[in-house]
């Protein structure tokens, strides 16, 4: 079905978002264990933990809404899961993988942050305010876990690869 209207654009990027959140409940776990830094692999702990809690902000939008979101697969969100994947098998573990994992997550959170921006605006438009709460709530934890793994990156993973990579 073509998106007609705003109200079927955002039940469609809604699905979209959705496919995303889950591909990545199943993304994280790896992630966390193969992440050679006690820190981010706690990092990508509890964003596993508010990802779940994202996707269950989802459930509440749509049950209030009253409408069906497609089932629809998140490509984007495939292809920066497999990109993540690739990091983990073809960079020795250490801090360089560590740094190239944190860069795949950032790449993530970027798409989240784009993508539950403009679910806001449309939810805004549609006077969906209920759903406009839930999305801004979702935007702020993507917000802030970008600043994390930024935070992580400059003060201590960058700096250890950067001496991991002199060190040979």
């Amino acid at each position: 079905m073509s998106q007609k209207t705003l109200q079927d654009l955002f039940i469609h990027e809604l699905s979209d978002i959705y496919s995303a959140e889950k591909q990545l409940t199943r993304a994280l776990p790896k992630m966390a264990r193969a992440a050679s830094d006690p820190k981010l692999a706690e990092a990508f702990t509890v964003h596993l933990e508010e990802t779940r809690g994202q996707v269950e902000r989802i459930d509440k939008i749509v049950e209030a809404a009253q409408f069906r979101l497609k089932r629809i697969k998140c490509a984007a969100m495939e292809g920066l899961v497999e990109e993540g994947n690739d990091v983990i098998d073809e960079v020795e573990k250490g801090p360089v993988c560590d740094a190239a994992r944190i860069a795949a997550a950032q790449k993530v959170e970027h798409y989240e942050i784009a993508s539950y921006g403009t679910l806001c605006t449309f939810a805004k438009q549609l006077g969906e305010t209920q759903a406009l709460t839930l999305l801004k709530e979702t935007l702020a934890e993507e917000k802030a876990t970008d600043e994390k793994l930024s935070m992580l990156a400059l003060q201590q993973t960058n700096a250890e690869a950067a001496r991991a990579g002199k060190a040979k």
